[in-house]
């Protein structure tokens, strides 16, 4: 999985297309991320003593990493990756097609 935390994606499918949002959690083995603002589903709570009105909670939703797609610092545009040597440190790092590097 080619996606990080703290990465700025795309959502290119589903029903929030076109909505983006950086990347909070990642589930590598599930294949699936939580993107902030991205498929929010509210969470009804049940009264407690503590609180007796109940709430109703906002909660993010991991959906597939297939959905999205990084966007290229340097055009702003959803991007494919693939691996390369930074010029300058010559470490291994993920750059956009573009060959920006998406690593900071």
């Amino acid at each position: 999985m080619k996606i990080k935390t703290g990465d700025t994606v795309i959502v290119i499918s589903g029903a929030d297309k076109g909505k983006t949002g950086i990347v909070q959690r990642v589930y590598p083995k599930l294949n699936k991320v939580v993107v902030e603002g991205v498929n929010v589903h509210k969470k009804h709570k049940k009264p407690t003593q503590n609180v007796p009105e109940g709430s109703v909670v906002d909660v993010y939703v991991p959906f597939d990493a297939s959905n999205v797609a990084l966007i290229d610092p340097k055009t702003k545009k959803p991007t494919r990756v693939h691996m390369g040597t930074d010029k300058k440190t010559g470490k291994k790092v993920r750059l956009a097609k573009s060959g920006e590097s998406l690593d900071k």
